[in-house]
This record gives structure tokens, sequence and C-alpha cells, in this order.
């Protein structure tokens, strides 16, 4: 028997998963030899693109749900290190005991993570990056009428004018108007956004920021660019400048890195962290060992680096668990060749907008781009449960069209 190790529970671990039992199977009785192991440190795949939203703790689903039906075997442990040389990870479980797992292919696929630095006198700092952090700040935006009444009580401060600050910015005027509204105080909500940049989403194109720009000022949020939070205490935050704001929530957003484990794994890396892999996803110098999602440096489309978002986990996923499997079957392998780059933002109440492209063309606005992106955070990123037919016969549609 040949194992085949997928590490992480994200999309693309889930799908490399899948993926790898597809192309199993697809090579008749000569598949039989394959086994698939998943570890995942919790037992749920996150919907991470919608943990902006209101209720993050319904943006969830049962990894049993999803493997189960096509015996992937699953482990609920931390992997803590990787031995590329013995073909080994070492993990830690629940009880504290160290495992040991064997592998002939490995495909790491434990995403990236945040990179929250220390505000000075800061009494806490939220994120939106994990289920259990939206839901500490879901949490807190509903005990915000408990506080003693203050200046800042209902003002909420989000750093990072990225594609996660612009998304959660835009929730977050409704989000705590709902709580105000409690103890009549509606009118105080204020959301300011700061970002080092001196545009809002610098690394979202030119085109599409008069329409982001529209967006949050009928949101009525406040900006702050150029700059960035210097101190803070707890009942306020002082910018760069000098600026003083009274506020009870700080949500930082900006700087992300690919997961710590690919430190691990010999290679090449680029400024997140991630490993640089071939056409079939294979670490470059490591054959044996993939990567996909987040921790992996792939090529897209027209030459363009993978951008760390479920649009290029998927396929990357599908592809590299097809090719593990592949790989040792002595089939063949399939370069990883994602749809064309789209993007699709959402503007909160103020709708959504959706762009094509790497210059990021704006193709559509208003209802009909709100439409789209509830399509895409409800429907389309959904793995199918319980049924191993529709599971398997998504995994081998390689285009998220």
């Amino acid at each position: 028997m040949k194992e085949i190790l997928v590490v992480g529970g994200g999309f693309a671990g889930v799908w490399s998963a899948a993926g790898a039992v597809r192309a199993a199977r697809a090579a008749g009785d000569g598949g039989d030899e394959l086994h698939v192991t998943l570890i995942s440190d919790r037992d749920d795949l996150v919907v991470r693109p919608r943990l902006y939203e209101a209720n993050p703790d319904s943006m969830r689903i049962p990894l049993d749900r999803i493997l189960d039906p096509i015996g992937i075997s699953r482990v609920t442990a931390k992997v803590i290190a990787v031995d590329v040389a013995a073909h080994t990870v070492r993990a830690g479980a629940s009880g504290g005991q160290s495992v040991t797992f064997a592998y002939d292919r490995l495909v790491l696929a434990t995403g990236s993570q945040l990179l929250k630095p220390i505000i000075p006198g800061a009494p806490s700092v939220f994120d939106i990056d994990t289920l259990s952090t939206a839901v500490a700040l879901e949490n807190h935006l509903h005990q915000l009428p408990r506080r003693a009444p203050s200046e800042g009580q209902y003002t909420a401060v989000v750093v990072g004018a990225g594609f996660t600050g612009i998304e959660i910015a835009a929730e977050l005027g409704a989000r705590i108007r709902a709580v105000a509204e409690t103890d009549g105080s509606a009118e105080a909500v204020r959301v300011v956004l700061i970002d080092r940049a001196e545009v809002v989403g610098p690394e979202l194109g030119d085109a599409p920021r008069p329409y982001i720009q529209r967006a949050l000022d009928e949101l009525k949020v406040e900006q702050r660019l150029g700059r960035t939070i210097s101190s803070a205490g707890p009942d306020h935050v002082v910018l760069s400048d000098g600026e003083r704001i009274p506020t009870a929530t700080i949500v930082w957003t900006a700087g992300m890195a690919a997961s710590p484990l690919t430190e691990q794994i010999p290679g090449e890396r680029d400024r997140f962290g991630r490993l640089a892999v071939d056409e079939y996803l294979r670490v470059v110098g490591v054959s044996d060992v993939y990567a996909a999602g987040d921790t992996a440096a792939g090529v897209a489309d027209e030459g363009h680096p993978t951008i760390q978002s479920c649009q290029h986990a998927q396929p990357m996923g599908k592809y590299a668990g097809h090719n593990v499997a592949a790989d040792l079957l002595g089939g063949t392998l399939l370069p990883f060749t994602p749809d064309p780059y789209s993007n699709a933002l959402d503007l909160g109440p103020a709708g959504a907008l959706t762009t094509v492209g790497w210059d990021r063309t704006v193709e559509s606005t208003g209802p009909e781009a709100k439409t789209m992106k509830q399509n895409i955070n409800t429907k389309f990123i959904y793995p199918p449960v319980d049924s191993a037919a529709a599971l398997l016969s998504q995994a081998g549609k390689f285009s998220n069209g």
C-alpha cells in the first residue's frame, strides 16, 4: 500500500485529498494500492472567505461529511515537523501524544496566517483570519452595549485597506449599528479604515478604485491613508501622525504569510514564504512533496503568480491531488492550468463589484455583482457533502466555472 498524506483541512487540502481519490479510482485496479490520509488540527472545513460576515460560527462544514463518503482517513492533530529525508511528518494529537506518519507522497496545504503585530497599549486587537478570532470579534461586538458609555464605544478602526480590510470595513457599520440600536446609539457608529498606502485597495488595481471609493463614501467609512497605528489605550488609538481616535474595537487585516511548516521543506520561497513549485505543483527540488493553496507559489494565467485566495486554492488542490496519485501510479500528470483571473469584492450594503483579468477591468457592479458575490460565497465555494459521486465529480472539474 502506498500512502498519500495531505496536511491541511482547508479548501486546498480537501480538494487535494478528493482529487487523489478520484484519480486513483479512475486508474482502476491499480488505484487500490493507494491510501489517502488527511491531517488537520480542526474537525471542520472553515469557509474562510466568509469570515468578514456576521454569524461566522456558521461558516464551517464538518470534514467527515466531505471525506467519509470517499473513504479518506482523517486524523485530528497539529503537524509540528516535516522530515523530507525520512518521508515522515510528526503531529501532536489532542491528548498530548506525538504521532509520526509516513508517506510516499506529501501534499502540504496548511494555508497562510495573518501577521498581526503587537500594538503598544492596546488591550486587544481583533482579526477575521480564523474561525475562532472571527467569533471573538462577533462576541465582542454584541457585548458593546454592556460597556460603560464612552466616546468611541461604537467606533471600529480597521487596519489594512486591502481586499479583506475593505470587505470587513464595508460590513462593520451595519453589524455594529444592529447592536448599537439596542441602546439607541445607532447614530454614534463610526468605521475608520487605515492603511500605510496612499490609496485604498492598492493591490486591487486602478480600475475598481473609483467604485470602491464611492461605496466607502456611501457607507460613511472614514479613511486615514498614508498612516498606521503607533500606540493605543483601553479606549483609543493614536495614529502615526499623532491623531487620536476614540475606539473600543481594533480589527487588523494587514499582512499575510504562508504556514510556518513551509520552512521545514528545503526550497525557494517567495516574499510570502510560499514554496516554489513546478507546473505540476511539485516543490522544486523535492520531488515527493507537493504544495497547494496558500503554501505554494504557483504560476497562474499570463505568467502571474497565484493569489492567496480560494479562487486558486481549490483548483490547485484538485491538480495536486490528481498529480500525486498519477505520480505514484505511473499516470499522466496534469500541468496546473487555472481559469483566467477574476475577482469579486463585497462592499456590504453598498453592493459589490467584479473584475476580470490582471488589470482588474470592472465587469459588473451593484445588484448584479452582489448576486454573483453571494452565489460565490454561499454556493460555488462549498464542496458537496454526504455524496461520494457528487464530490468525485466535482474533483474532476478543474475549472472554477
